[in-house]
């Protein structure tokens, strides 16, 4: 992925005197590629210290080098977040170090029915459940006992549209996000009396690698810009729901309450298949 000086600086003009001078310590997952990076780039700032954890050692060099040249104080660790031990140990240091103010829990990866129509297979669904569910609440319980005893804190977790319908070409994305989506619901009813504010992010289509691998019908995209900018400005109104676009979101809610053949009717008429990974 190639950071551009343009795409940065419309994300940055987006969100000026909108990104919240409190957040003096932010942790994001997923920060080497996509909405992650984004964000980094967007809070990045003389006043703020990122802690970025991603798997891509080369992506998220060149990432935290963006932030760093905007003056952020940047600690990078290329790290899966479906290894609970290592994960633990490297955010208990960090809060340790310096509290965590907001903890953007967004790695993800997706998989779905292949070029030549075949399944994906359990290998496939193992990986998505265990980065895009357990990596998530890898990264919540580890930071969640000090920010309840603090009394203070956010925590952003990031589901997807796709929580809101079973799709037949992505069944385990889908079961992951679904079940992102229950527990980040979960969590804000339990922790927001204890002081922790919690926010769900339901994202739809908009520019990423991943959206690249999604070889089929897009329906309202956005641009990375724009959908960091959504982001941003919810998490600094502590929205509880972070939903964009709201169209497609509205569609996939109606089709799960419609009968399930007629439902699964209107799921089959926009089929799609994911290009396998590039590491």
């Amino acid at each position: 992925m190639t950071l551009t000086n343009s795409t940065d600086a419309t994300i940055k003009s987006s969100l000026q005197g909108s990104v919240d001078a409190d957040r003096a310590c932010i942790v994001i997952t997923g920060a080497s590629s996509g909405l992650g990076a984004g964000l980094a780039r967007a809070y990045a700032s003389p006043t703020r210290r990122l802690r970025l954890i991603g798997r891509n050692a080369a992506r998220l060099a060149e990432v935290a080098a963006v932030c760093r040249a905007c003056g952020a104080m940047v600690e990078a660790a290329t790290l899966d977040v479906s290894d609970h031990a290592a994960l633990a140990a490297l955010l208990h240091r960090f809060d340790a170090e310096v509290p965590t103010d907001l903890l953007i829990a967004n790695a993800g990866i997706s998989s779905g029915t292949r070029a030549d129509g075949s399944l994906e297979g359990i290998h496939a669904a193992r990986s998505v459940i265990n980065t895009n569910l357990l990596g998530v609440i890898h990264c919540v319980e580890a930071l969640l006992p000090a920010m309840v005893a603090r009394g203070s804190g956010q925590i952003a977790v990031v589901a997807s549209v796709a929580a809101y319908r079973g799709l037949p070409d992505s069944p385990s994305y889908c079961a992951s996000k679904a079940g992102v989506l229950a527990y980040g619901e979960a969590l804000r009813a339990a922790l927001e009396p204890r002081g922790v504010r919690v926010s769900v992010i339901v994202p739809g289509f908009f520019t990423s690698p991943m959206s690249v691998r999604f070889a089929g019908r897009k329906l309202f995209p956005l641009t990375e810009a724009q959908a960091v900018a959504r982001v941003v400005r919810g998490l600094n109104q502590r929205a509880r729901r972070i939903v964009f676009p709201r169209r497609l979101a509205l569609l996939l809610r109606v089709a799960d309450l419609l009968p399930a053949w007629c439902g699964d009717r209107i799921m089959r008429a926009f089929p799609f298949h994911i290009v396998p990974r590039q590491e």
